[in-house]
Parts: structure tokens; sequence; C-alpha cells
């Protein structure tokens, strides 16, 4: 709230006038020793909604607590300032949360990473112009609200735009498509974080007229840190950005004195961290190298060709129909052209058929699959998969071999076995999901295009796989009618 505010409502409520906007001063001051104890009660159902998160069968539960705990902290903050009248905040908070209903339900599964990059990147500008506004009021000793206002507006800025080209890039518009970069541009990133920088210790000193500055060289920097970043990369981009909402937001309630805001944004922020951190080890990578490195194959590696050449075995949906036939224990592992082709209903489909036969089946879940963390189970829970068949990739590949057959919809480098065998290449040590081991493979795919780290995967080409090339949904659907047909 603007010290300029606060100093006219103490003067109003002094000399017995109300301000105007607001109907009843009088019992927004009351709640002032309430109000801290809400605060903690809102806090409490954050942690308790995230502790509810970490699990399928109470991640609902935990979703609408950490939900309910937003909604009494945002009552609360309104009713206790007294900024706007409590009839007006009521009916913006209505809108909004219309809006959100709208958004939760009408967007596409597939297209639900595009919605956390924009709820990642509405967080950060809302940080931004929280301590913007603060900033205009504050007095020039007021060292302390000047630095934290200075890192909501770095962090929250560099939050917003990446967040934008990161949802550009996962909605694959045109000119996010590919990763875009030119010559020097990490000297110009560096350039543009020392300028950054700069501007922060300025502001450290008591000044407020750099934040506008501030605001803008650190959106550009926003920009030009995730337009390089390749689309395989954006689990772990979605999982930072999401912690830089945090960072800001709780940096916000500094500069506002707001304990709640401090509390629910260091909860994100730790929490993003520590998922980013999750999903750097699933690709045995730095966070460095994904902001600032490139996958790029060696000059003398092998080519498709080399690999490939006529040992690639074609099926079709009838062919795995009959070896589906007397299997015990088949294992799904599903990847980003699960989504692409939103097969997730068709895949479920199959299990109910297998299983109707006696037949144990799992999934095979890898961290960084899909475009974002939890992608996969995320798609499988819409189609009312059991959580008791998501199986980790820790979990699942010390029983792989005992696999009569492993499918594969839409995956490719999360599976590559030259991650375990070819030191040079870009995915070299990253763990994957050992489905080679199976007894048979069978690989869903439109064709044999490499994935993100553009090498050819030898798999495609082993004794005990086959491909059965098509559209994921499709091909399943194939399948499913082969079965039916054949029982």
């Amino acid at each position: 709230m603007p010290h300029a505010w606060t100093n006219y409502l103490v003067l109003a409520q002094q000399a017995g006038a109300t301000p105007p906007g607001v109907e009843d001063m009088s019992a927004s001051a009351a709640l002032g020793p309430w109000a801290n104890v809400a605060y903690l009660l809102a806090a409490i159902l954050f942690i308790s909604g995230i502790k509810g998160m970490t699990h399928p069968r109470t991640a609902v539960r935990g979703n609408l607590t950490g939900a309910a705990g937003m909604l009494l902290a945002v009552l609360v903050t309104v009713y206790h300032l007294g900024i706007v009248p409590i009839g007006v905040a009521v009916v913006g908070m209505g809108l909004g949360a219309g809006i959100g209903y709208l958004m939760a339900t009408q967007v596409q599964m597939t297209q639900m990473p595009q919605l956390v990059a924009l709820f990642n990147g509405f967080g950060g500008i809302a940080s931004v112009l929280v301590a913007g506004a603060e900033v205009r009021s504050l007095p020039d000793d007021a060292r302390v609200a000047c630095l934290a206002a200075a890192f909501a507006g770095l962090i929250g800025a560099v939050t917003f735009t990446g967040s934008m080209v990161a949802a550009g890039k996962l909605q694959e518009l045109n000119w996010f498509r590919k990763p875009w970069s030119f010559a020097g541009q990490q000297v110009a990133n560096a350039g543009l974080l020392a300028g950054c920088l700069l501007l922060v210790v300025v502001m450290g000193f008591g000044h407020g007229w750099p934040y506008f500055p501030l605001v803008l060289l650190a959106g550009v920097l926003g920009v030009l840190l995730v337009v390089s970043i390749g689309g395989a990369d954006m689990p772990v981009v979605i999982a930072l950005l999401n912690s830089f909402s945090g960072l800001a937001a709780a940096a916000a309630g500094f500069v506002i004195s707001n304990n709640v805001l401090i509390i629910a944004g260091s909860l994100v922020g730790a929490s993003g961290l520590i998922l980013s951190n999750i999903m750097c080890r699933a690709m045995n990578r730095s966070l460095a190298h994904v902001l600032f490195g490139k996958l790029e194959a060696a000059a003398d590696a092998p080519s498709a060709d080399d690999v490939y050449g006529g040992r690639v075995k074609a099926t079709s949906a009838e062919e795995v129909a009959m070896l589906l036939d007397g299997v015990q224990r088949v294992v799904i592992v599903p990847g980003y052209g699960l989504a692409v082709a939103q097969a997730q209903h068709a895949v479920r489909d199959l299990a109910d058929l297998l299983e109707a036969r006696g037949v144990t089946v799992e999934y095979a879940i890898h961290p960084v699959a899909g475009r974002m963390p939890g992608h996969m189970n995320v798609l499988l829970a819409e189609a009312n998969v059991p959580y008791d068949q998501l199986k980790e990739m820790d979990e699942i590949n010390p029983t792989m071999s005992q696999a009569d057959m492993a499918i594969v919809i839409g995956a490719n480098d999360v599976v590559n076995p030259v991650a375990r065998t070819d030191p040079n290449c870009p995915i070299a040590g990253m763990p994957i999901i050992n489905v080679d081991q199976a007894r048979t493979v069978v690989v869903i795919k439109r064709s044999l295009s490499p994935g993100f780290a553009g090498i050819p995967n030898p798999l495609f080409a082993a004794n005990n796989c086959l491909m059965l090339f098509g559209d994921g949904k499709q091909a399943v659907m194939e399948l499913v009618a082969a079965l039916k047909e054949a029982a």
C-alpha cells in the first residue's frame, strides 16, 4: 500500500473524515490485530496444499486447500487495507474467478503448459506493478524498500517476458517455433544483466528513479534468455519461471510489508527451484547449460542412414495385436507425441482391454517427458488412469526386463539408449527409461525424425523393436480395434 495513501488514511481518521472509496474505515482498522492471524492461517493452508499436491491421491484436495488459503488472504488484505470498497473488490474477484474457470475448463489438456506459462507471466507482471506503484511514494531514505522493489521489478519483468516467449514456443507460434539466437547473444545477455544489477545497486541507496529503466532492461533480458531455448527444455524453463514468479512476489511482499505475500512467494520460489533442480538432474545437465548451452551432435556422430540403414522393422496394428496375445505385463511409455495426438483416452481404452484379459499394465513416466513438469501425469489423469499404475523412471527401470512388451508413444530422447553407451553424444549420461530391455518394444511414431537432441535413436533399429508409424491416437485406436477383432 503506498505510504502517501497510508498517511492520508491516518490523517482522515484523526479528523473524523471518511476517505473517498472507504465506507467503514473503523471496521477495517479494527481488523488489524486479526489480520496477521488470518495470514498465518492462510500460510498454513498454503503449506498443507503443497503437501497434498505431492501425491495423486490428495492432489485435488491439496489444490483446493491452497486456493482456499489464497481466497482468505485476498479477502483479508482487501478489507484490512480498505483501498477500495469491499463491493468493488468482490466484483473484481468474481470476474477474475470467472475468467479463471473458463480458462481451466476450455483450454485443452495439450495446451496446459502454455496456460501455466501465462500464469507465471501474470504473477511476474503483478509484482512489477505492485512494486512500481509503491516506488513512486517511497521517501529517499527508504533503502530496504527500494532494494526490495528493485528485485521485484528485475525478477518480475524477466518472468513476464520470458513466460510470454515460453507460451509462444509451446503454442508453436511461427516466430517462436524454433530456437532463435544471434551472434554475440550471450555477451548481450551479460551486458543486460550487468546493467540491471547496476540499477539495482543504485536503488539500494534509496533512489526510486531507476525502477522503470530497470524493468525495461529486465524485460528485454527475459526475452533473450528464453527465445534461444528449445522445446525439450521447456519443463526446466517452466519450473524456473514459476520459481521466479514466487521470488518476485516475495520481494513485492517486502515492499508493501505484507506477510502472507512474503510467505506465499517464498513457498513458490523454493518449490520451483527444487523442481528445476530435479528436472536438470533428470536430463544430466546443469541449469546454466539449459539457459545458455545448446545440444549439438558431434561432427563425427553417426548419421540416420548409418543407424537405421535397412534395419528398421515396420509393423501393423494387427501384428501388434497378435503379439499381445498371451502377454502378462505391458509397460506404456508416454511422450510429447501422445499429448500432441491427444491419445490419452485411446491409451486408457487399450489398457482397459488388456486388463480385461488379465494383463498387468503400467505407465513409465520420465521426469522431463512432455513440455512441463508432470505433463504426462496430468494427461493420464484426465483419462482417469489409476494413479498406482503410474511408475516413476527409477521405480520401473529395475523391472523393465520383465516386461513382455513396452509400447512407446511419441517419446524419443527419453528412451534413447545412446545416453548410456556414447559418452560424446549430446544426451550422454541422461537417465532414460530402459525400454530396450523389454522382450518386445513397439514404438508408435509418425516418422524416424530425431528428438530435440537431433540424433538418431538406435532403439528403432534394435532386433526387439517394431515401428508402428502413424498418428498416436489413430494408431492406438487401430490397435484397440484389432484386439477386439482378434478376441
